[in-house]
């Protein structure tokens, strides 16, 4: 199994942005969409911010595969629904590093009712 390079995770978490293409069924990728990402314990994290209707979300879930582009990082991925346990850590890393940006923003990525939406990123071998 493949792991996050520290350099990587460094350059991830620093980034404002992160951008995220899943794999179509015949393997391309389909446009990406940005969005915002979190670090925890040496994992990648994204969330919905609209609910697990989002279309990026559906389609990555769907696909369990894709690409992301962050802080000069390029990997192909995998996304796998996060372990609850990461609820708490992860809403600290996100309100730290958005709430510059005001609380409905921010709001909509953290909070008890958005577990259901956030991906664990794993980069592929």
């Amino acid at each position: 199994m493949a792991h996050w390079t520290p350099s990587e995770l460094d350059r991830i978490a620093a980034a404002t942005e992160l951008r995220v293409s899943s794999r179509r069924d015949d393997g391309s990728l389909r446009p990406a969409v940005t969005i915002w990402v979190g670090v925890v314990d040496g994992a990648v994290y994204i969330r919905s911010a609209h609910g697990p209707e989002n279309g990026w979300f559906r389609r990555a879930e769907r696909a369990g595969a894709g690409h992301i582009s962050a802080g000069g990082v390029e990997k192909d991925v995998t996304f796998e629904l996060a372990d609850p346990a990461v609820q708490r850590p992860l809403d600290a890393a996100l309100h730290q590093k958005y709430d510059r940006f005001g609380p409905g923003p921010v709001g909509a990525i953290t909070g008890s009712d958005v577990l259901a939406t956030t991906l664990k990123v794993l980069p592929r071998d």
